[in-house]
């Protein structure tokens, strides 16, 4: 096959974006969602934590009682004593409890979500570098067969007188470095896919796209940050932190009141048969102590985590807009460049034409080949940091 043809479809390939790479991506993310052991493990725990919350909300079990105690003689006879309470705390503290077991369940759905977007945000960050890796695989396959052409051009020349042994040197030299740069990008290949099988669960996920999933217009950064913050599972678990801890605050207050007890007893001795209602009261001078206190500092205390998430939130959000406006910038400067000229088509024929040294043809095709790893570099940079922008879409 043509090298020229084989370069030239490598360069078209950098600026080709397929909605199949989010399909794929999105598969991917799919299987790991559901094969990823940690995912699968805190799936688990939500599951063990609701069943947790859910406990204690009733009434304690009630108490029985009975003794038959023997008399030391017929005139003393025999006593039987029947007893079963129920106690219970005042009424608005069962309602306050099922309030708070709803929303510590709440909270962990939002921790549990927050736990999955980060790894499916890694997960979303290889597939992202395997793009990368794949198409410069495709860029350095088509480097290695030009070099190999040049290489075996040069010992065809110096066979004939027309070449020295420096330019043949210094092609072969090209064609090692390009080669070697083959090797290290196919062995990075196999590491990112060996990760994304260890995100999989031991499954492999033999990824191969070459293209990058579709974007649609990032917004300004207010209305995107305005837009994102309602999505943050983060806030959202500090936000019930804080719900919580209100009504953990009434509830203190509400097992502040007096516990009561009611039930049944009955007394049997001599004959006689005595039967009644019980009745008790708990006044709750020195076990609930300061709990009322503790409870409102702990208020205050979920106050201030709320209020510190959302400064680092903003401001790490205010980061990576920094980021996605400089690369974009320098994204579409490298794209127009590289859009409107082909400077290796350009270099081969002045080599061939002999209006240009060979050393002069390296050093011109080494800051070409710059360019389109720098291109790739920023197209790779500029993904991964609208992936970590809209991640909690994930």
């Amino acid at each position: 096959m043509n090298t020229k043809f084989l370069y030239t479809l490598s360069f078209v390939l950098l600026f080709i974006t397929n909605i199949k790479a989010q399909e794929n991506i999105d598969k991917v993310l799919l299987e790991i969602a559901k094969n990823n052991k940690s995912i699968n493990a805190n799936n688990q725990f939500l599951e063990t934590s609701k069943l947790k919350y859910k406990t204690g909300l009733t009434l304690e079990n009630p108490k029985v009682e009975y003794e038959y105690l023997n008399g030391s003689s017929d005139a003393t006879g025999n006593q039987k004593e029947f007893y079963i309470v129920q106690s219970f705390d005042f009424p608005t503290a069962y309602l306050k409890k099922r309030q708070i077991s709803e929303k510590q369940i709440a909270q962990t759905y939002f921790k549990s979500a927050a736990y999955k977007q980060e790894i499916l945000l890694q997960a979303k960050q290889y597939c992202i570098e395997l793009i990368y890796l794949n198409k410069k695989q495709v860029e350095l396959k088509a480097r290695f067969l030009s070099a190999d052409k040049l290489h075996k051009s040069y010992q065809k020349k110096l066979k004939n007188g027309d070449a020295s042994m420096l330019d043949l040197n210094k092609a072969k030299l090209q064609l090692l470095t390009i080669e070697n740069e083959v090797r290290t990008n196919a062995s990075l290949i196999n590491q990112f896919n060996q990760k994304l099988q260890e995100m999989n669960g031991g499954i492999f996920l033999n990824f191969r796209d070459l293209s990058y999933p579709l974007i649609s217009d990032v917004p300004d950064f207010q209305s995107l940050i305005n837009t994102l913050k309602g999505q943050d599972p983060v806030l959202k678990s500090f936000l019930k932190e804080q719900e919580i801890n209100l009504k953990q605050v009434e509830l203190s207050k509400a097992l502040a009141l007096p516990k009561m007890e009611a039930g049944y007893r009955s007394q049997e001795l001599l004959g006689q048969k005595l039967q009644g209602v019980h009745l008790g009261i708990t006044l709750p001078l020195w076990e609930n102590k300061n709990k009322v206190k503790h409870q409102k500092a702990a208020v205050i205390y979920s106050e201030l985590q709320v209020d510190r998430h959302q400064t680092a939130y903003y401001s790490q959000m205010r980061q990576l807009y920094t980021k996605y406006e400089r690369l974009s910038s320098s994204l579409e400067d490298y794209k127009q460049l590289l859009a409107t000229s082909n400077n290796k088509i350009l270099l081969d024929k002045a080599l061939k034409l002999g209006t240009i040294s060979t050393i002069e043809y390296f050093m011109e095709i080494s800051y070409f080949y710059s360019s389109i790893d720098n291109y790739l570099q920023l197209e790779k940079e500029y993904h991964q940091v609208i992936a970590s922008l809209y991640k909690y879409q994930l």
